[in-house]
């Protein structure tokens, strides 16, 4: 009797034992992706009963049969293990389609190994009673393909203020981003203008789709009229954008053949296999816009110039929900704007210029005001014309960049003047100078601006008298700091009194604001744009600053081909990019050469040999004549003059009397003895230019 009830508390432990492996083994074959219908024969059927076993007790029937000892029953177990083994080698060698081999008796073998668990202790591991035949192996992760990739390609815009061109490429589809252009520096002598060399663009026309222009400043759209010319894609922009775009066109007589679409804030369009969202953005000008480019690679935002003005004079404020809606969407690239990069804070509002003009024009009530600003900057002639219409006065503007803008802008309903407050500047002498307001350009100091002009006394209808109040609304571009100082020094000495303090706030984003892009769009990588060096690199620690991985922060150069996915980012090669002078008509016919010959008569000057030699016999019979312009004075340096003629007199007939008849060594000849003379005297090298004729 003891042992029969041992067998029967063994037997019910031994079930329960059976039904947690049961469980388990199900489990594990569920998670292995085993099906449903294959799982059933893993063990006994639900609702069906194994043979000799008792409906709802759990123990086995004895029929009066002695019960099995522990020892049998582990030479048992054992025995089941190595008949199991044996038949998953000769199962996988068979190849069977579902892994069950048949075994003489019929059963499957996964029945069998629900008997082996039946007799398996319940302290022992379940899963170290299952065969390794019936465990599912691990499938291989499969090879990660690489996704697809986009390139960016800036052709102007990085390491300098100005010429900002970006290109979107895949495949067969290239977006350009902007075309602007440089204002010459003081070492480009005779360059009107600086534009980009888009030799990339030409050599794949086909697939450029067409031009998305941020705002309308120059150093984004001034480039366009001349590149037009050979790649006539369509133009995508703002209103006021557009507005000034075609009036450049009408100058360069390109409105019939070039393709327009204004876009408003919030519409998207289609080029290629690139969507383009336009997003509403605070600048300088009205009408400023970002870009939200979806390409097959994921998104690309490029803020274009921005800041982030809660009052802004005319429009709508920035739209941070929709930078925020991209950064839930997943923002693949953010090119960002760096030009204020290295400054902290936040950018002030336009509107707080507007009340320092309402404290000028109320301290300088009794004499003439006179402001310099950026022609472009519509808002800040908004409230200039504003304060003058507050305080009686008639607004005259001045400049022809400034009668230009303006008047588009009115047209287009961007600006709006009162009644009777704009006058012509022939009428001004029919008002006092405390009724009278003049906006003009040169706040930049630019030679021919009109502010220069008057600073000069050389503009025909405003003459600088002391008393005057001239205001500059703006701060001076790098590099022309000088230009800006002298100006000003002309008009001090002239009698007028200058401000130049608190009355200019900037068009682009501080640091704050830049870290509130980046919260707002969470980028994977953060490529900064538009700004010298310094500034790229002090938006890189911004951006760093702001979860952007260090390795992920991608500092390029105009002419890198940055080929970007969501798996990499890497520079993979380098297209033509540079500068293309625009000198009066000519395009590109000024090179590096000439400027260096600029450059050379400049400096020392030029000095100009006239010789004539007789056709047969090579005889000198006139000169040398020596002419100097820009090097000295020649009536009083006639000892020098006739010094260096007498030098290459004595050069000349030293060379002719070997019978040297070539041209080219006889000039050679009179360079050189010239050349060496000159610096020998005065430690000045001059180009030297001789001219030979000859006669019969």
């Amino acid at each position: 009797m003891s042992a029969l009830h041992s067998l029967k508390n063994n037997g019910g432990a031994i079930l329960e034992t059976n039904n947690s492996i049961t469980n388990q083994s199900e489990s594990i074959n569920e998670a292995a992706g085993t099906p449903a219908a294959s799982r059933s024969n893993l063990g006994v059927r639900r609702g069906r009963r194994p043979t000799g076993t008792k409906t709802g007790t759990g123990r086995p029937r004895t029929s009066g049969k002695k019960p099995v000892s522990k020892e049998k029953a582990g030479e048992k177990e054992t025995a089941l293990k190595e008949q199991v083994k044996k038949e998953s080698v000769k199962k996988e060698l068979q190849g069977t389609e579902n892994g069950v081999q048949p075994s003489k008796d019929g059963r499957s073998l996964r029945s069998r190994k629900v008997k082996i668990q039946q007799t398996t202790p319940a302290d022992q591991s379940p899963m170290s009673v299952i065969p390794k035949a019936y465990v599912r192996p691990k499938t291989q992760a499969a090879v990660k393909t690489p996704g697809p990739k986009v390139k960016i390609i800036p052709l102007g815009g990085l390491e300098q203020i100005g010429m900002n061109i970006t290109c979107i490429e895949y495949e067969d589809t290239i977006i350009v981003i902007d075309c602007g252009l440089a204002f010459p520096s003081d070492d480009m002598l005779g360059i009107d203008l600086v534009i980009p060399d888009v030799s990339y663009l030409k050599e794949n026309i086909e697939k450029v789709k067409g031009f998305v222009i941020t705002h309308g400043h120059e150093d984004h759209i001034g480039s366009l009229p001349y590149i037009l010319r050979d790649i006539n894609v369509p133009v995508y922009a703002t209103k006021l954008t557009m507005g000034i775009i075609e009036h450049k066109l009408k100058e360069h007589n390109l409105m019939k053949s070039t393709k327009r679409k204004v876009i408003r804030h919030g519409q998207s369009i289609n080029l290629g296999c690139f969507r383009i969202e336009f997003i509403k953005t605070n600048h300088s000008i009205a009408d400023a816009t970002a870009l939200a480019i979806y390409t097959p690679a994921g998104i690309l935002v490029h803020t274009g110039d921005f800041k982030i003005d809660y009052t802004p004079v005319f429009g709508d404020r920035i739209d941070l929900q929709r930078f925020a809606e991209l950064g839930k969407k997943g923002v693949l690239a953010l090119m960002c704007d760096s030009t204020n990069a290295e400054r902290p804070g936040f950018t002030q509002s336009e509107r707080t210029v507007g009340r320092q003009f309402d404290h000028i024009f109320n301290e300088h009530q009794n004499c003439r005001i006179i402001i310099a600003t950026f022609a472009s900057n519509v808002d800040r002639v908004q409230q200039i014309i504003n304060t003058a219409y507050k305080f009686g006065r008639k607004v005259i503007v001045e400049g022809r960049s400034m009668v230009n803008i303006i008047s588009i802008a009115s047209e287009l309903g961007y600006i709006n003047i009162p009644e009777n407050t704009l006058i012509e500047i022939d009428q001004m002498k029919n008002y006092p100078d405390e009724q009278i307001v003049l906006i003009t350009t040169g706040s930049q100091g630019e030679t021919m601006a009109a502010l220069s002009r008057m600073a000069a006394s050389i503009h025909r209808k405003v003459t600088i008298k002391p008393g005057d109040t001239v205001v500059f609304s703006s701060n001076p571009i790098p590099g022309n700091e000088k230009a800006v100082s002298n100006i000003i020094n002309e008009l001090t000495r002239k009698g007028a009194e200058v401000i130049f303090q608190d009355t200019h706030v900037s068009g682009h984003a501080c640091q704050e604001e830049i870290k509130l892009i980046y919260a707002l769009t969470r980028p994977k990588y953060a490529i900064p744009v538009h700004g010298e060096y310094r500034h790229l690199k002090a938006h890189a620690s911004l951006a760093q600053t702001m979860g952007v991985e260090k390795e992920n922060v991608l500092i390029i150069k105009s002419g890198d081909v940055l080929e970007i996915g969501e798996d990499s980012a890497k520079v993979t090669g380098h297209v033509s990019s540079g500068d293309i002078y625009v000198d009066g008509l000519g395009v590109g016919d000024v090179g590096n050469i000439v400027l260096r010959d600029r450059q050379l008569l400049s400096q020392n000057g030029l000095l100009i040999v006239v010789l004539t030699l007789e056709k047969y016999t090579n005889q000198i019979l006139a000169g040398p004549d020596i002419v100097s312009r820009g090097f000295v004075y020649v009536r009083e340096s006639e000892t020098l003059m006739d010094d260096a003629r007498h030098v290459v007199s004595d050069a000349l007939e030293a060379c002719l009397a070997k019978r040297c008849s070539d041209w080219g060594k006889i000039k050679n000849v009179v360079r050189e003895s010239l050349g060496d003379y000159v610096w020998k005297q005065t430690k000045r090298n001059p180009m030297i230019l001789p001219i030979i004729m000859e006669v019969e």
